[in-house]
């Protein structure tokens, strides 16, 4: 499976999904005009991936310095999608934030509460 990658944009995070070693990092900010055009690949690729794999660990890391309501929405049908996929176990969630960013801390505590079965780390930095 080929890995996925999309550059920043002003108001669109970096993608860099990588297949083989089962790393997928979202980075930067989120707030695109059309938020729901903009993930539809991702989500379709990130569908595509779970189903071709079985029992791998896989990587999450998300740093992400502002987003939207729409992103957010995103982002918990992303996580929603990684807890649905019964063939795999081990996922971890690592939520970046600047140590001196309350508000990107208080986002990640939130979503780590509405997980139940991905484990999501809170990683300040």
């Amino acid at each position: 499976m080929d890995d996925l990658k999309i550059k920043a944009t002003k108001f669109t995070p970096e993608i860099s999904f990588d297949s083989k070693n089962h790393i997928l990092e979202i980075r930067g900010k989120s707030y695109p005009e059309n938020c729901a055009e903009f993930y539809e690949p991702i989500f379709s690729w990130v569908n595509n991936y779970l189903s071709e794999i079985t029992n791998e660990k896989i990587i999450i890391n998300i740093e992400l310095l502002y987003f939207n309501s729409s992103s957010s929405k995103a982002l918990m049908n992303f996580f929603d999608m990684l807890e649905e996929a019964d063939n795999i176990k081990n996922i971890n969630v690592n939520w970046i934030y600047n140590s001196e960013d309350d508000i990107m801390l208080e986002y990640g505590e939130e979503f780590k509460e509405d997980m139940q079965t991905l484990i999501l780390n809170l990683i300040p930095k």
